[in-house]
């Protein structure tokens, strides 16, 4: 299986993902900061993609549409990982072309849920 990319601010909650992501048999690379994550995706092409939309600088909402602007990456799955329980904010990532969003902090069986919904388990 190829990896999970992990894009997070917080080495904690990335840490925390890629733990949990290693549950299903995701091999998860870190990238703490949209940088690290353009770095990555320039090289590599992943499987599944989780975002966080509160980043400083570039937030998770221009990643994501960069994501579903570069041809190379649109169909890539994205579950965006937020601490904002916001209705609007999740509407504004589905509409903006996320798969699912999860609440942080980040329950394994939440994202359990999100990954059978976009269809990376069974």
């Amino acid at each position: 299986m190829s990896f999970a990319l992990v894009i997070d601010d917080n080495r904690q909650t990335a840490d925390a993902l890629c733990q949990i992501l290693s549950l299903w048999g995701f091999e998860s690379r870190q990238a703490l900061g949209p940088s690290a994550a353009m770095a990555i995706l320039s090289a590599d092409i992943p499987a599944l993609i989780t975002l966080d939309i509160n980043m400083p600088g570039v937030d998770g909402f221009e990643v994501l549409g960069y994501l579903r602007r570069e041809p190379r990456l649109t169909n890539i799955p994205v579950i965006v990982v937020t601490s904002d329980d916001q209705p609007e904010t999740s509407q504004r990532a589905l509409k903006g072309g996320a798969n699912a969003v999860v609440i942080k902090p980040v329950m394994p069986d939440t994202l359990e849920e999100a990954l059978r919904k976009i269809g990376l388990l069974k």
